[in-house]
């Protein structure tokens, strides 16, 4: 069932994050007390009194300021109203009518959608005078609310849901393989995420730290359902500075405790930085499937000797995640990105493998035999059993005499063998030694 589709517009800074996130009832949206904060369209699924629907948050719409991005962020706002099937306009009514909210209100005339305005940071009943300048809009719903302290915020939900289809409330969706898309500033993890969606969804700009939030988006491929999450460019943290940019990071790296998979996007263009080698050691010790992706390809892919130095800087500084497969792409030709699925779907499969106990413990038993543990003082380890314990990533138990004997290298021996007995080789593998009592 596709949801009714509410959509909040209005100037930056006004409380459109704070409503949004009211609404949800978390932090999913950056809220910050300095305009401009959120640049992408965020969609969040919600029940209301019986009544589903998706709202979106959307940037702030401003003619004001040097920032170049600004008319990328006005056609966000468009699609967003284009796409709705109700609007709430929000205004702040502490700083009364402003230029910016004469032409949403332009817009939003021509758009012909049914608009529900809020004057918000109105505190409480004894401010609702502050209402009164909006009325010059001719929006026949007005309604004074204050986002941050929840004044009048059931009224306006209530008009704003009047009309709308009732129903349960929706079980979500979790049999979708999410991806979260990682990787430095300005490497294309948005464009990547467009060039699959066939739609400029995300806000694409040359500067880097375009993206601030983490941004969910579905979609279907070959009957199968994903999620991507695109998330802000990672810096090193010495580099993060500004609060907002330090939240950013923060929800960046949060992505990979919601993912299955991880595409951590590499820029041909600049190279191999140790950067990325952080951001693959994030997701590792998440314990994430991995896909290297190299971006830009179109730009190197006939100078062999950057393709070649590459090769070696990927190779050498990666070998610790040495089962991720790789893919070359460029997001802004199209090249290879749609095979990005078949590496998702590889490494999902894996990822998500269960072995039964009695396949685990027969392999264990012929890796023993075949190379026993060193010996070590006057002992030698006794394997009893195995047991899968979990999946996403596959981790299993061994219990045995004295697990404080297994010396790193055996452990890396047995992964590697149970990597290869049970088509394993692009999933991470956690094995856990305990002491059989």
């Amino acid at each position: 069932m596709t949801l009714p589709i509410i959509a909040i517009v209005g100037r930056p800074n006004v409380g459109k994050s704070t409503f949004f996130n009211r609404l949800i009832r978390s932090r999913d949206s950056l809220v910050d007390n300095r305009p401009g904060v959120t640049r992408d369209r965020l969609y969040a699924d919600i029940n209301y009194e019986g009544t589903s629907l998706t709202i979106v948050d959307t940037g702030g719409f401003d003619d004001l300021g040097p920032d170049p991005l600004l008319e990328k962020v006005k056609d966000q706002v468009k699609i967003a109203i284009k796409n709705a099937d109700k609007v709430l306009f929000m205004v702040d009514g502490r700083q009364g009518v402003m230029p910016g909210d004469e032409e949403i209100a332009g817009i939003l005339r021509r758009s012909q959608k049914e608009v529900v305005l809020a004057v918000n940071k109105v505190d409480g009943p004894e401010n609702d005078h502050l209402a009164l300048d909006f009325y010059k809009f001719g929006m026949e719903h007005v309604h004074p609310v204050s986002a941050a302290h929840g004044y009048a915020v059931r009224g306006l939900m209530h008009d704003l849901i009047k009309g709308l289809p009732e129903s349960e409330t929706e079980k979500k969706n979790t049999g979708e393989i999410r991806v979260a898309v990682l990787g430095r500033p300005n490497a294309g993890k948005s464009s990547m995420v467009n060039r699959i969606l066939g739609t400029d969804r995300l806000l694409v700009s040359e500067l880097p730290g375009t993206t601030r939030d983490t941004v969910d988006t579905y979609f279907s491929f070959r009957g199968k359902e994903y999620m991507f999450i695109d998330t802000a460019g990672i810096r090193r943290k010495a580099k993060v500075r500004e609060k907002i940019e330090k939240f950013s990071m923060i929800k960046a790296l949060n992505s990979l405790k919601r993912c299955h998979v991880a595409i951590i996007l590499l820029d041909a263009e600049r190279g191999i930085s140790e950067q990325d080698v952080r951001i693959c050691g994030y997701a590792l010790k998440q314990g994430r499937g991995v896909i290297l992706a190299v971006n830009k390809w179109d730009i190197v892919k006939k100078d062999i000797r950057r393709k070649k130095n590459i090769d070696n800087s990927i190779d050498r500084q990666f070998n610790f995640i040495s089962f991720a497969p790789r893919i070359n792409i460029s997001a802004l030709t199209g090249q290879n990105v749609m095979k990005v699925f078949d590496k998702i779907d590889l490494v999902y499969k894996q990822f998500s493998h269960r072995v039964g106990t009695p396949d685990i413990n027969a392999a264990i038993q012929l890796m023993i035999e075949q190379h026993q543990p060193p010996v070590i003082g006057r002992g030698r380890l006794k394997f009893f059993y195995a047991a899968q314990v979990r999946t996403k990533p596959p981790s299993f138990v061994l219990f045995l005499n004295r697990p404080e004997m297994i010396h790193f290298s055996y452990e890396r021996f047995l992964i590697n063998q149970i990597r290869e007995r049970f088509q394993l080789e692009h999933t991470p593998i956690r094995l856990k030694f305990k002491k059989k009592n």
